[in-house]
């Protein structure tokens, strides 16, 4: 089910243009859903808006968390009061796309993390009905367990070429088919008594906001600055060729989105997780149709903080990772938006919770065990005392004008910690656009952190935010960068190669705010470049440009770009 985008009040009679907001209207047209014309409310979000603070959390789809939502587009579409499904229901599919599964699959190694204080086997986890369920209860009865939000539950796929199998051409009906987690993509929470849930209550949610590329979080996360893929240069024969996938073709040759299964795999979803003969970190060549390789699953920054450990530390040598790894990703040079921010002169930041522990961390030796870098506690849990930093949460940190040595200065500007972040904010000296990404505990994403802590520590910034003295002409935008590999029922509009993929739950959260909300408008995660790039009268990335027009050329509406949460 897919929502028009709405307009924004039309041009009052009588209006005129400055020269300046003109040229503004000029530039932003067509690029907005609707909303690239209309002058009064450029001029408005220019005039009053400040500062836009997008803080992005991990791997939860919108049914996930949100779908008992109130007057949202949510579970109640495929679920009656009682839990049975309604007629509108897509049942899941085997691997044959249209066999009807019978149950669920079990959840494949057990629905618990490691070392939890709450265990769901996999044997317990069986027989689930064909249905979206309700995590929290589903296995009182099998394990005599109930599941909160303190409960780290395992991980799922969340991959480029898994998230359109699941996808299935908007049906949604191959995600436990194709997922190594087996049922549990099907689970979702009762939220309602979370600190984020109430502040969507107050404020504003959008319901029908996907994640802006298809797959996890590396790929989200540079989509989320750049609106683009990050390119590997002749990956065939550079250290990453054995991370290149292997997909099915079309019988003219091109490139399907269908990973090619192995030999050993299952036919049945309710058998065995699927195996492929190779889901890699690169697309083929040609696979975006201009002959190039592009890294879409987690890759590494050539820099420190990254997964990758230095060659050694002589010299400036300890700030690099080490190239000859396979998953070294090569510095970019895409243009994106820090780089427009930056030739307008408008003030930026990135603050990465824990990057300053994780950048000491990284430039060690590398035969020192690592502590911050993703380093949790020895069942694989995140910790207070093992904090379990992402590296390829950090997008910047990909880029040639982020280098260590050539441009120390820009890093020292942009590249923070979360400590600043708090300090800034009580200073009233955040920059015009501030990116917060929380570390590993506080980040949400199912594996290695629970839901409560992430909860708790956003909330807390949000109140630290709204304590500022800049407050008062702010935006926050929280979303995630990916579903995470669960299920939702809301198809993604079609768009281009890149995605978009599943709904993820996003809050818009001001003094502009639409108080107790539901936005129903067309977004994704550029969604908030699009935002930035009307409020600062920058050019429209090529990748905005490039996901607008596919959209319009498959029949869906372009994106909207936040301000119809807005009352400006």
């Amino acid at each position: 089910m897919k929502f028009p985008s709405r307009l924004v009040r039309p041009l009052r009679p009588g209006s005129l243009l400055t020269p300046v907001a003109l040229g503004t209207l000029l530039s932003l047209g067509g690029c907005f859903g609707g909303n690239g014309g209309t002058t009064d409310t450029t001029t408005a979000l220019q005039d009053k808006v400040q500062n836009i603070v997008v803080i992005y959390a991990e791997n939860r789809a919108f049914d996930n968390l949100y779908g008992r939502f109130p007057n949202a587009n949510g579970l109640s579409t495929v679920l009656n009061t009682d839990g049975t499904v309604t007629a509108a229901y897509l049942p899941q599919k085997d691997r044959d796309g249209s066999t009807t599964l019978s149950a669920l699959p079990p959840v494949w190694g057990g629905v618990t993390a490691p070392g939890s204080s709450v265990t769901v086997t996999q044997a317990q986890s069986a027989g689930q009905p064909n249905s979206p369920f309700n995590i929290g209860t589903a296995f009182r009865a099998s394990a005599n367990a109930t599941i909160d939000g303190s409960v780290v539950t395992r991980d799922l796929y969340h991959r480029f070429f898994e998230n359109q199998m699941q996808i299935h051409d908007g049906k949604n009906d191959l995600f436990a088919a194709w997922a190594d987690s087996g049922g549990l993509v099907m689970g979702y929470f009762d939220y309602s008594a979370s600190p984020l849930y109430k502040l969507a209550q107050q404020y504003t949610l959008a319901d029908n906001f996907f994640q802006g590329a298809f797959g996890g979080s590396f790929l989200n996360h540079q989509y989320l600055i750049c609106a683009c893929a990050p390119e590997y240069p002749n990956a065939d024969t550079a250290a990453a060729k054995p991370t290149i996938t292997v997909l099915d073709k079309n019988p003219d040759g091109s490139y399907t989105h269908q990973l090619s299964v192995a030999a050993t795999s299952k036919a049945s979803a309710l058998d065995a997780a699927p195996v492929f003969q190779l889901s890699g970190n690169i697309t083929p060549a040609n696979y975006f149709g201009d002959g190039k390789f592009y890294a879409v699953n987690t890759m590494q920054a050539p820099f420190q903080p990254s997964g990758n450990a230095p060659v050694d530390v002589s010299g400036n040598n300890g700030l690099y990772a080490d190239p000859s790894k396979a998953t070294t990703l090569p510095a970019q040079t895409q243009t994106n938006i820090g780089d427009q921010l930056s030739a307008r002169n408008v003030s930026w930041a990135w603050y990465g919770g824990a990057w300053n522990a994780a950048l000491k961390d990284g430039t060690q030796a590398p035969t020192t065990k690592r502590s911050v870098i993703y380093a949790a506690n020895s069942s694989g849990v995140a910790s207070t005392d093992a904090v379990d930093f992402q590296p390829h949460h950090q997008p910047f940190n990909y880029y040639a004008n982020m280098d260590p040595v050539t441009h120390a200065a820009d890093r020292s500007t942009h590249l923070k910690d979360y400590d600043n972040l708090v300090a800034d904010a009580a200073a009233g000296t955040l920059p015009a656009v501030a990116f917060y990404k929380p570390e590993g505990l506080y980040n949400q994403h199912p594996g290695y952190a629970n839901i409560t802590n992430a909860d708790q520590r956003i909330a807390d910034v949000v109140a630290k935010l709204q304590a500022s003295p800049q407050w008062k002409n702010m935006v926050i935008v929280i979303t995630y960068d990916e579903n995470g590999g669960q299920w939702d029922h809301v198809s993604p509009p079609k768009g281009d190669k890149l995605g978009p993929g599943t709904r993820v739950p996003a809050l818009v959260i001001s003094p502009f705010s639409k108080k107790g909300t539901v936005d129903h408008t067309q977004y994704d995660t550029a969604s908030v470049l699009r935002l930035i790039t009307r409020r600062f009268g920058l050019t429209p990335l090529p990748g905005l440009t490039a996901r607008d027009k596919a959209l319009t050329a498959n029949g869906a509406q372009p994106m909207g770009d936040l301000t119809q949460a807005l009352n400006l």
